[in-house]
């Protein structure tokens, strides 16, 4: 049995806040400052979160957003990421995707 870790209503700054994390669901949080949030984190869901800065989700594994905002500044958001969905998610940054 997988233990999920919640995290919900944080604001996280920083290089790598989560970096490496793995069954975890994030709620009602807010990403300022600070590249590589999640990378290479596994089996990650978000909900109801906004992303503001570079690279948010690179090479993770297993990631569903619903309800998220990826903003202009969050930029080459979701490079070599695999199994990754999307559910009324605004995506505004350029570059978004690679491979």
């Amino acid at each position: 049995m997988v233990n999920i870790k919640e995290i919900d209503g944080k604001v996280r700054k920083g290089e790598k806040a989560l970096f490496k994390s793995s069954d975890l669901s994030v709620k009602n949080c807010i990403f300022e400052d600070g590249e590589s949030t999640l990378k290479e984190s596994r089996n990650i869901n978000i909900k109801d979160s906004v992303f503001k800065w570079k690279y948010p989700l690179w090479y993770c594994k297993n990631v569903s957003a619903e309800g998220c905002a990826l903003l202009e500044t969050a930029r080459a958001g979701m490079w070599y990421t695999d199994g990754i969905y999307f559910t009324d998610t605004v995506i505004e940054a350029p570059k978004s995707f690679r491979r």
